[in-house]
């Protein structure tokens, strides 16, 4: 694994954050496609933290919209991208998923 690249399920669904699991990007978007999405969410990030410096609460609302509708894009947020009736495991622990024995063996090497 590159030392930027995150730590993805064996499944590809989600990638490992500090020990939680976060939805990946759906792999199978176009990839001008997803890069526009990730342009988009880099420019809306960026926007979030300016209206938090000035403090303008309008701003902020707008940018964090933004964020938002780029991960629904992506297939980060909203529904899930996968079609096999598995469930959303966003943002729970890996060692509280059916992800823990694997995710155990992996600490290990880490």
């Amino acid at each position: 694994m590159n030392p930027v690249e995150a730590l993805r399920t064996p499944d590809g669904r989600y990638i490992v954050v500090r020990g939680r699991l976060w939805r990946a990007t759906n792999p199978s978007l176009d990839p001008q496609i997803r890069q526009h999405l990730v342009d988009q969410l880099m420019k809306a990030r960026r926007a979030v933290a300016a209206a938090l410096k000035t403090n303008h609460a309008g701003d902020l609302k707008e940018a964090r919209q933004r964020v938002d509708e780029a991960k629904r894009g992506l297939g980060e947020r909203g529904p899930v991208w996968w079609t096999d009736g598995e469930p959303d495991l966003n943002k729970h622990m890996v060692r509280t998923t059916l992800y823990a024995d694997w995710y155990a063996l992996v600490e290990k090497t880490l």
